[in-house]
Order: structure tokens, then C-alpha cells, then sequence
């Protein structure tokens, strides 16, 4: 093991603009030596009134069979009404036109994890900790990947 060689390590309760910066690039650059980054693509799917306003979106990205949906939400008034199901549906169906059959998502308990469950995904980390009792999920769902010739039934 080496010495420390005269590095000073400094502690922060806010990521200082240049250092989060050169770490972010740091990372970014080790990341796209190791791995084709290149080739995620972002995927959203949005939900809009008859006026046009945004009252929902499903946004995320795909990689390789793999499609992640980061962020879902749907505007106070449009809850309830199957909307939320909607949006991951067409976001599924989007990945999937682009051969992904792997999907996750991570989602806190005060979110959606019951809507979720009930379109087909599974918990497969609950961590737990946080205050108030607040869980966080990684949930997974997966569809048979479809032979040449034959489709997979709507998922």
C-alpha cells in the first residue's frame, strides 16, 4: 500500500460546481471507454389535452434489449383515471419496436409501486431506511422475446 502522497480530501454539503463538473466528465469519459453509451437512446411518450397542455409523460431511454423509464407523472386532475397505465403501456410498445424486452424502473413507496404491479412488473430491490417509512423499489418486468415469425401477445 502507498502513502497518501499529499491528497487532501475535503467534505461538501453541496457538490462544488467545477469539482461535480470534472467528476461528471471523469466519469463520462470512463464510462464511454468501457461501454457503447452511444448507442442509448432516449424514449418519452406524452400525454396531452385537448388544448395541448403536457398532463402526463413517460420518459426514459433504451439500450440493447433494456429499457428504462425514469420518470413518470401525470398531472393531479388526470390520476386515477388510467392514464399512468396508458403512458407505460405506449412507452413498453415503443421499446419494444425497438427489440427491447427488459424493462425497469425504480419508483419510492409514496409513488406508484401498486401500479406498476399491476402491469406485470416485480420488485426485485426494496430498499428500505429512508424516513418515515418511505421504501425504494427497483422493479423489473420482462416479456418472452418474440422467434422470427411469431409475435409476442400484447405483453
Amino acid at each position: 500500500m502507498t502513502p497518501d502522497r499529499d491528497i487532501a480530501l475535503t467534505l461538501h454539503d453541496d457538490v462544488p460546481e467545477d469539482a461535480g463538473a470534472i467528476v461528471d466528465a471523469g466519469l463520462g469519459a470512463a464510462n464511454e471507454a468501457a461501454a457503447p453509451l452511444h448507442e442509448v437512446r432516449p424514449l418519452a411518450c406524452i400525454a396531452r389535452d385537448a388544448r395541448g397542455r403536457v398532463i402526463g409523460g413517460a420518459v426514459g431511454r433504451t439500450w440493447g434489449d433494456c429499457a428504462e423509464m425514469q420518470q413518470l407523472w401525470v398531472a393531479d386532475a388526470e390520476r386515477r383515471r388510467g392514464l399512468g397505465a396508458r403512458l407505460v403501456r405506449a412507452f413498453e410498445t415503443h421499446a419494444q419496436a425497438r427489440g427491447c424486452h427488459r424493462f425497469y424502473l425504480e419508483t419510492f413507496s409514496f409513488q406508484a409501486p401498486s401500479l406498476y404491479r399491476k402491469l406485470g412488473y416485480e420488485t426485485a430491490l426494496a430498499v428500505r431506511g429512508f424516513p418515515h417509512g418511505i421504501a425504494k423499489f427497483t422493479m423489473l418486468r420482462e416479456l418472452p422475446v418474440a422467434s422470427p415469425g411469431n409475435a409476442v401477445p400484447g405483453g
